[in-house]
């Protein structure tokens, strides 16, 4: 089979477990990011790479939002909150430039818990099957369904890899509100591994998860957001009818 021309890169905010939930971040993201390759390797990667060059001097350096956020590692270079901002206005404004289909999942944990009806026992595996479903609709717009399109996730754990290409599979071959096969194949990458698709999904998850619980807080990464998530009507309703499209919450 060949390949499509569109690779999918995915991260998380939050955790998935349902025994211990953070009452300061009690929900579950999961984030899809859609790049056309030619494009992806032409301009995405090449704009991150001169971010990093002017930022840091260097291009090996991670992008992790979380360690951005609480300023660890590379990330202790601000000399004020001025420098601080600047920072990050311009990362805001990277990803406001660059060209991607998003396709994020919200699980609220402590409700998604108590609903007795579905299995709850991994919010993962639940979000992945709405990702993918959502994504089979993509494909099959840019006429790719009969391609392998790649699915790129952190690794997170031997057992946790494991299972999650066990239900990754089972999801594609036919155990998904579609019922049919899916054309998609699943590549584990290093946390340590340097790829910007990666580094952006990441950088995305956590303002949707924090509009889903702050919805009246000031969220200027997801009014960026909401011009790219995957929604009925086509590219010309950009903005509008992404809800339970391009953006899932769950329970319902």
């Amino acid at each position: 089979m060949a390949f499509s021309d569109y690779i999918i890169y995915v991260d998380e905010s939050g955790d998935h477990s349902l025994t211990a939930i953070d009452p300061n971040y009690p929900v579950f993201v999961l984030a899809f990011c859609i790049f056309h390759k030619r494009y992806y390797s032409e301009t995405v990667v090449s704009a991150l790479q001169k971010f990093k060059f002017k930022h840091f001097g260097h291009d090996i350096v991670v992008l992790h939002e979380r360690d951005i956020r609480k300023e660890k590692g590379d990330f202790n270079i601000f000399r004020s909150v001025t420098e601080r901002h600047a920072f990050m206005d311009e990362l805001t404004t990277l990803i406001d430039e660059s060209n991607f289909i998003l396709i994020a999942c919200v699980i609220d944990k402590p409700a998604f818990k108590t609903r007795g009806e579905v299995a709850v026992d991994n919010p993962y595996h639940y979000a992945l099957r709405y990702g993918l479903e959502q994504l089979a609709g993509f494909i099959d717009e840019k006429g790719q369904s009969d391609r392998d399109t790649h699915v790129i996730v952190e690794c997170r754990g031997k057992k946790e890899d494991r299972d999650l290409e066990l239900e990754f599979r089972r999801i594609c071959d036919g155990a998904n509100g579609l019922n049919r096969e899916l054309p998609f194949v699943v590549e584990f990458a290093s946390k340590q591994v340097n790829s910007s698709g990666l580094q952006l999904s990441d950088l995305v998850a956590r303002p949707i998860g924090l509009r889903v619980l702050r919805p009246e807080q000031q969220n200027r990464a997801f009014d960026i957001l909401t011009r790219k998530f995957y929604c009925e009507g086509g590219r010309q309703h950009v903005g509008e009818g992404y809800e339970g499209v391009g953006l899932k919450r769950l329970p319902d």
